[in-house]
């Protein structure tokens, strides 16, 4: 598998995708891939502040002015959407059943679209990207937020704390992949056989990817599925709506039950429009949107993170330098850029530099990427349908990570993405540090 790129912020994107990290689908002994797992494994502080550097200053510069009407533009969409579907696709103006149904299908999709957008919107709140004030910046995200269901400063925290962690395997927060034994033991897999067997399952692959799209944001705040688990603590459970729940200490207790006051407050809403106008109404007007956009939002994150270019690091080859490098550019086009404000184009940038607000994202980004040379990652082969192809690609591609075989003693702490069904590099027969 390798990466092309079809300039997602410029033409130096493009000069930098000429020197990737190490890819997967290299040969295991390769000197390549020693030699630059070699460079990976250098320690320099300097390079945050070299970032930094080269960023221009107005890329700082946070306007409440110029972020809040991409909010009021999100609303607004969302709100035309439903006024023009819920006017024009009646039983008056359109007989057929079938007809009506297609199209409150696209009305779900598109404000999936939207809704996705505004839930980026909040998450710039949450970096306090919005503004220099940190009361506005909490009040809106808190607001957007709770009205998507998105208990605000829970994930607040436990978003944060997958900044500070990104890439390391015992402490990140999103999609953190299993070593060898732990892929083998959740597919009943002797860990030796892992080494020789090859399978093909484009069924399970296709149920496995439907089933996390559709499901995979609803299960996170209550179960931190794909995160590190953790210990139960005073029986508050690894969620984010216990005060008890170990993602949190005690001095965030306020900030986790004003969280759940949000959602509350929205499922009372939400229950009061299903009483009064049905609920078959409800789960068209609210939840088919509610669903496209958590889809968009797995799909985004995950692509944010795997790939099989991407390494991971266990306690002993982590710091934050290697981790923020190990993210990855998408691009989807102009959804990406005008609706999800940048959120997959943009996304390498961000874990350097979170505070920049979404509209600067483009010039920074052009600014750092020849500072990290080849440690920028980027995939935009195919614009939107790549992106959703890379959902299989990637699914099939990186299913454990184990290190790489031929390297020295140090370099078994940088681990990449290995998988059962034959492709790329085949796993290695080397000691494993879960």
């Amino acid at each position: 598998m390798t990466p092309a790129t079809s300039a997602p912020v410029s033409a130096a994107i493009a000069t930098s995708s000429q020197t990737p990290l190490p890819l997967s689908s290299l040969e295991p002994h390769s000197n390549v891939i020693k030699e630059r797992l070699g460079k990976l494994s250098q320690k320099d502080d300097a390079v945050p502040m070299e970032l930094r550097k080269a960023i221009p200053a107005e890329c700082f510069e946070r306007n409440a002015l110029r972020g809040l009407p991409y909010i009021t533009r999100d609303v607004t969409a969302l709100s035309i959407t439903f006024w023009l579907f819920h006017h024009l696709v009646t039983p008056q103006n359109i007989s057929s059943k079938i007809a009506r149904g297609l199209l409150w299908s696209l009305y779900g999709f598109l404000n999936g679209l939207f809704g996705t957008g505004l839930w980026v919107m909040g998450h710039e709140c949450g970096h306090q990207a919005l503004s220099r004030w940190k009361v506005l910046n909490d009040t809106v995200g808190f607001i957007v937020h709770s009205a998507l269901l998105v208990p605000y400063f829970s994930w607040k925290i436990s978003h944060g704390k997958h900044h500070k962690a990104t890439g390391h395997m015992e402490r990140d927060m999103v999609f953190v992949p299993r070593t060898r034994s732990e892929f083998a033991k959740r597919v009943g897999i002797a860990t030796e056989n892992l080494t020789e067997i090859a399978e093909e399952a484009p069924i399970y692959s296709f149920i496995t990817i439907f089933a996390r799209q559709l499901l995979g944001w609803p299960f996170y705040p209550p179960a931190n599925r794909t995160g590190v688990d953790k210990k139960n603590r005073r029986g508050g459970g690894v969620n984010h709506f216990s005060p008890n729940s170990p993602l949190f200490k005690a001095k965030d207790a306020k900030w986790i039950i004003l969280s759940d006051f949000g959602i509350l407050e929205t499922l009372a809403i939400l229950y009061w429009i299903g009483h009064t106008f049905s609920w078959s109404n409800l789960a068209i007007w609210y939840f088919l949107p509610y669903l496209w956009a958590n889809h968009w939002l797995v799909a985004i994150t995950y692509l944010q993170h795997t790939d099989a270019t991407l390494p991971h690091y266990d306690s002993k080859s982590w710091t934050s330098i290697r981790g923020a490098a190990a993210t990855i550019d998408r691009d989807l086009g102009f959804v990406g850029r005008h609706i999800f404000h940048g959120i997959a184009e943009m996304h390498v940038l961000h874990h350097y530099v979170s505070v920049i607000p979404f509209y600067h994202a483009g010039k920074a980004s052009e600014a750092i990427i020849p500072v990290m040379g080849p440690h920028y990652r980027s995939n935009t082969k195919g614009g939107p349908i790549g992106f959703v192809k890379a959902l299989w690609t990637n699914f099939r591609l990186c299913q454990w990570v184990e290190p790489s075989e031929g390297v020295g003693e140090d370099m078994q702490h940088v681990l990449f993405y290995r998988n059962k069904n034959g492709l790329g590099v085949r796993p290695a027969n080397v000691p494993l540090h879960t």
